[in-house]
């Protein structure tokens, strides 16, 4: 079976950081890019970020770059999101998610999905 398993989430204050984690198991993610989304109470699951494969390429939401960074481990096959700087807009549910095809800042358009891991972050 093939998952994608999110950890790392909490609640934190306002300038905390946080990093999350994504293993995947199941499947060799190595030579898939990989996102991050985030869904807020009441809104629609929104784009953070993605990495290629060979972590050449990188691209960010323009709400979180300089803030946030992905990174990947592909002998681990796993995905991280470092957070720095929190701030209370970006309380949510974080989703990472592997193998687009085509869109990558479409959640329509990746294969596969986490469960999700919480972040809360007060003021």
């Amino acid at each position: 079976q093939v998952q994608l398993i999110e950890s790392g989430g909490g609640l934190v204050q306002a300038g905390a950081s946080l990093t999350l984690s994504c293993v995947g198991v199941g499947h060799d993610f190595s030579r898939d890019p990989m996102g991050w989304f985030r869904q807020a109470p009441g809104k629609e699951r929104e784009f953070v970020g993605v990495i290629s494969w060979s972590s050449t390429t990188i691209y960010y939401a323009h709400s979180v770059k300089g803030r946030f960074t992905i990174s990947r481990d592909n002998a681990k096959n796993t995905l991280y999101l470092q957070m720095n700087s929190l701030k209370p807009e970006d309380t949510a549910v974080y989703f990472c998610a592997a193998d687009p095809d085509g869109d990558y800042y479409s959640p329509d358009d990746y294969g596969y999905w986490g469960q999700g891991t919480q972040v809360t972050v007060s003021a």
